[in-house]
């Protein structure tokens, strides 16, 4: 089978204005560029209350959804469980190789 020339792509991040090179045929970013350095501005002195108010719903807002997911826990593991049980029912059983079964 030959090698075809990789065919390379640059696109840059919406997030962050990074330049990627993807190669088309892999399918991977081959190389990065860091994006140019922003100078953020520090924050108004006039906004810092409601900064910090904003900064403490947000972590509220994260503790009630991770209080949520702690409640739904067992009930996601036990499908899980049922899962992994009604696909290991379908495999037969072996014996384990142990060390001297080897020698």
């Amino acid at each position: 089978m030959p090698k075809s020339k990789s065919s390379a792509i640059t696109v840059t991040c919406p997030c962050c204005n990074a330049s990627l090179t993807v190669d088309a045929n892999l399918q991977k970013v081959i190389a990065h560029e860091a994006p140019p350095a922003r100078h953020q501005a520090a924050p108004d002195l006039d906004r810092v209350g409601a900064l910090l108010r904003e900064q403490a719903e947000r972590r509220e807002a994260i503790f009630r959804q991770s209080a949520a997911d702690e409640k739904s826990k067992p009930q996601l593991l036990e499908r899980m469980f049922e899962e992994a049980l009604k696909k290991s029912k379908d495999q037969p059983v072996e014996r384990p190789t142990r060390d001297i079964d080897l020698d």
